[in-house]
């Protein structure tokens, strides 16, 4: 699947900018500072919202196309015409991912797109259990049902451990058949090289990718996955219920539709109580019809970025977090992610050693700061696009006075 679409368009949005934001001249081109207005003003989420890593509250364009698609149901718009979205969505995912409309399949979730992707695979997988859940979970379920085995990653003796090449290479056994791994730690921000685990593996396993901490938050290329499990409501700002699975060919030979049920057949509405093929395409893992709106948003939400241009978000998101770690280094607080710029994304993780992270939460979000506390000992940011230069200033004040 060949990497993130990077064209962009100015378009046309309503809504007014809250302010500046990072990084606002892009790569100084009139095209690219046309695109960063029109998405700015998509956006009104409160100024100190650092917390996209958990949720990315929606742009107009997804709340436009809700009520729109609400109302029309209202009126007893025919089903067909409300799911034509289920093929919109399709079409600018296959555009992002660069692989083809037929080996995309819509989901609810990453971890709906995962779980799957474990029951339909074979053999042993390997698996860091560092992961989020959502992608330990399904492997171990998996496992339980008889379906394949779980290989551990082993420890590295420091946790949490990013998942590298040369401790996949230690690993890999032949009886390993795929390699599990997020494109983005959600802990550290830590950002998997993919194209390096490719080769490692080689090119008889499978890589299958849980993407949602990096598409739409980072310009990666993600050819090197045969299955990209990704869900809307973080960086993509599509709100919950949306995602999607994005097959190589050989990912989706590989991924047999163990929990597809009667929409991912053949004939689905020829009710003649016998068992129906699988379709031939994505679509075989469907298990039921899924809500318009929720795949309506998701289209909406991937357009926008595909309008802006896929490599200037993440631009804007790198430099955010670039000034986030500034303000981390300048309040004397440890840095637990990783400050190289190619191995990032956009979380930022404050450390507070001595078990004050919980006591700082609560004083920033008093002062109106959105962030996640991890435990007593880590404060994780996540600044988007839309994240502006006095909102970091004020939170480096903030940290800075507290600390």
């Amino acid at each position: 699947m060949p990497g993130t679409s990077t064209g962009a368009s100015t378009g046309t949005s309503t809504g007014a900018s809250s302010g500046a934001s990072v990084g606002a001249e892009g790569p100084g081109t009139a095209t690219a500072s046309a695109a960063l207005v029109a998405y700015d003003a998509e956006f009104a989420e409160a100024p100190l919202y650092l917390n996209h890593a958990s949720y990315g509250p929606p742009s107009r364009a997804v709340e436009r196309t809700v009520h729109e698609l609400v109302a029309a149901a209202v009126r007893g718009a025919p089903a067909g015409d409300l799911h034509a979205e289920d093929d919109r969505a399709r079409a600018v995912i296959a555009r992002l991912t660069g692989t083809a409309p037929e080996r995309v399949a819509l989901t609810t979730s990453t971890s709906q797109g995962l779980l799957q992707t474990a029951f339909g695979l074979r053999g042993e997988v390997l698996v860091s259990l560092d992961e989020f859940p959502a992608n330990v979970y399904p492997w171990r379920r998996a496992e339980e049902a008889g379906r394949l085995r779980l290989r551990a990653l082993p420890s590295s003796g420091v946790e949490p451990a990013p998942v590298t090449p040369e401790r996949v290479a230690d690993a890999l056994t032949p009886a390993v058949s795929a390699l599990a791994v997020s494109a983005v730690d959600f802990r550290t921000g830590y950002r998997a090289d993919l194209a390096a685990l490719r080769e490692v593996i080689g090119p008889d396993r499978l890589l299958v990718v849980d993407g949602i901490q990096g598409f739409g938050a980072t310009d990666t290329d993600w050819s090197p996955s045969d299955v990209l499990a990704v869900g809307g409501q973080k960086w993509l700002r599509s709100g919950w219920g949306t995602g999607f699975l994005a097959f190589s060919e050989r990912g989706l030979a590989a991924v047999a539709p163990a929990l597809g049920s009667w929409a991912g057949v053949l004939d689905p509405v020829d009710y003649d109580g016998l068992p129906h093929p699988a379709r031939p395409d994505a679509g075989r893992h469907a298990i039921t019809s899924l809500s318009p709106f929720a795949t309506g948003a998701l289209a909406s939400g991937l357009e926008l970025l595909e309008r802006t241009g896929a490599a200037l978000v993440a631009e804007r998101v790198a430099d955010a977090a670039s000034r986030l770690i500034d303000a981390v280094d300048a309040a004397g607080l440890p840095l637990l992610s990783p400050r190289e710029p190619q191995r990032r994304a956009g979380i930022v993780v404050a450390g507070f050693p001595d078990g004050g992270a919980p006591g700082m939460h609560a004083r920033l979000a008093a002062a109106g700061v959105t962030a996640t506390l991890h435990g007593p000992t880590r404060i994780r940011f996540s600044p988007h696009a839309t994240t502006t230069a006095d909102a970091i200033a004020r939170l480096a004040e903030l940290l800075a006075r507290e600390t």
